[in-house]
């Protein structure tokens, strides 16, 4: 199948300064050698608790910030060489968070959507509005909704005219940045089965981060979980929740709510033991808040190796680690 979005060791440290001479006192890695790949039509789950880098992760994919080290290709063109800002927008598009602040309180609705045809120019007068009226469709919109304004629509109204915004430029790829979780529990649901619906019948492929272990369970085909920068276990969405082979994977299911909770996960919570860290520089990420960890984790950071086939995890003891047993 096609790779639409690949990245190659992607590095993002940030600057830490103090004081009112702003003196440099070190660097945060909010990303530190992040690999994936996207392919066509499909939707890959990026989780992890926050301030893992999970959006910097995206901004850099969408090449909103510049990576320190490491490339991005989207379409087989690296997007820093070859598309500037403007080429890039057609080819990617994002869903942000807040549908109340990602979208214009003084513009209109079709103007919202269609500001991305305009400076693409890609449909003539008469044609663009059978595109807003095509787009307001698929989003579950009536057409008179275009001469509204945003603070006339509720929250999950809002986030579909997000979505129609994304779509009208006609991308491949779609970040969806936690587009759920400031909506009510009882419209996530449908914006969810809009986002499936849209990326099935339009082959479109979606980096899907959020929290909710649920939600991405049920919209992802892969999983990456991502820890300190770092991704350490990525694997098939049913993979990973039936056997989860990294510690740090276990201890986030464990965390979330399930009609059947898994008693093994419940167990492990409360068995992280914080270690003393010789050198933060070195080693597994993970390693003060391992239970299985040993001197070899403090020296040496674990690479991410296929472990069965298209199951990846960051761990020196994946054969034979006690926790699967429990």
């Amino acid at each position: 199948m096609e790779v639409i979005v690949q990245a190659k060791d992607l590095r993002k440290y940030f600057q830490v300064e103090r004081g009112f001479l702003r003196k440099r006192m070190g660097f945060i890695k909010a990303v530190d050698g992040v690999s994936l790949e996207i392919r066509k039509g499909e939707v890959l789950g990026l989780v992890g608790e926050s301030g893992c880098g999970k959006t910097t992760v995206a901004k850099l994919l969408l090449n909103l910030i510049k990576p320190d080290e490491g490339k991005v290709r989207i379409g087989g063109v690296d997007v820093s060489e070859k598309y500037g800002a403007r080429d890039l927008k057609k080819k990617a598009q994002i869903i942000f968070q807040d549908p109340y602040g990602s979208l214009n309180p003084r513009m209109k609705v079709k103007d919202i959507i269609l500001e991305g045809v305009d400076i693409f120019k890609l449909y003539s007068r008469d044609a663009k509005e059978k595109r807003l009226k095509e787009l307001l469709n698929v989003v579950g919109l009536p057409y008179y909704a275009k001469d509204k304004y945003p603070h006339q629509f509720s929250g999950g109204e809002r986030q579909r005219i997000g979505v129609a915004r994304a779509l009208s430029v006609e991308p491949e790829f779609i970040v969806c940045d936690e587009p759920v979780s400031s909506l009510d529990i009882s419209i996530r649901a449908q914006i969810l089965n809009l986002l499936k619906d849209l990326q099935e019948n339009f082959s479109l492929s979606y980096l899907f981060i959020s929290h909710d272990l649920n939600v991405v369970r049920y919209i992802s085909d892969r999983i990456a979980v991502m820890y300190k920068g770092k991704i350490v276990e990525e694997a098939e969405s049913s993979k990973l929740y039936d056997e989860p082979y990294h510690p740090y994977t276990r201890y986030l299911l464990s965390a979330n709510l399930s009609a059947k909770p898994s008693q093994r996960f419940k167990k492990l919570v409360y068995e992280v033991i914080e270690k003393e860290v010789k050198d933060e520089k070195k080693g597994c990420v993970f390693y003060p808040s391992c239970p299985v960890s040993r001197d070899i984790c403090q020296e040496v950071s674990p690479p991410l190796k296929e472990v069965e086939p298209s199951h990846y995890v960051a761990c020196h003891f994946i054969r034979g680690n006690p926790l699967r047993d429990k």
